[in-house]
């Protein structure tokens, strides 16, 4: 499953296009009066100006699979990466075969650099912004995820990410390639404190050569 286009909302769009052209160095391929796409790989990161939110969301990027320490190299002066513990800032998610390291953007949002071990995408060139490949996870917020999931499976043909154990708290639907993250509503998003709430979303995704539109509010 593929995230082609995810669409969220931002209160500052001039702060936003500065973090991520100039902090994360990704191409700003489209500029409106009140919206800035992204380049983040084969995605598009689009920010919607909405002045008076004040929320988060919870998403991820998708990094060639042995390229996570020279991320967390290429971070130092950038951003400052969340510790997991102690001064750790690499997760392990063993039952994904996964590591990951956790920033926050300028408007609060929770990011994630993943580095997914299944997939054979490992590169031989130094890293930079342009080996991101694309954004793998976008964080859904519902009061049920895992009768979410069953919807989006009926309706679409959707199917629950086989690595993870899915419940009524937490659910993912998709694969390695692209992720929805379904959660409760105040649940905290790992690995901070900061407890999950529900944003109009607006998700493109292509699907076994099918193109599919979700909307989430």
């Amino acid at each position: 499953m593929k995230l082609e286009h995810i669409q969220i909302q931002s209160n500052n769009i001039q702060q936003t296009a500065i973090f991520y052209q100039d902090v994360l160095e990704l191409p700003i391929i489209e500029k409106k009066t009140n919206s800035i796409s992204i380049q983040a790989g084969n995605s598009i990161l689009e920010f919607v100006e909405n002045a008076d939110f004040k929320s988060i969301y919870h998403f991820a990027f998708n990094i060639p699979e042995n390229k996570l320490e020279e991320v967390i190299q290429w971070c130092r002066n950038k951003i400052n990466l969340i510790s997991i513990e102690d001064q750790n800032v690499v997760a392990n998610f063993e039952n994904w075969n996964a590591n990951a390291s956790y920033f926050y953007d300028n408007n609060g949002n929770l990011l994630e650099f993943i580095a997914r071990h299944d997939l054979d995408n490992s590169q031989t060139e130094k890293f930079s912004s342009k080996a991101i490949l694309n954004i793998s996870e976008i964080g859904i917020v519902n009061e049920n995820p895992l009768e979410l999931g069953k919807q989006l499976a009926a309706k679409h043909g959707l199917e629950f990410f086989s690595k993870n154990t899915n419940s009524e708290l937490f659910a993912a639907i998709g694969d390695d390639e692209g992720l929805l993250i379904m959660v409760k509503p105040n649940r905290n998003w790992y690995p901070t404190q900061t407890p999950s709430e529900s944003n109009k979303t607006e998700i493109k995704l292509e699907n076994k050569g099918m193109s599919i539109a979700l909307q989430f509010d």
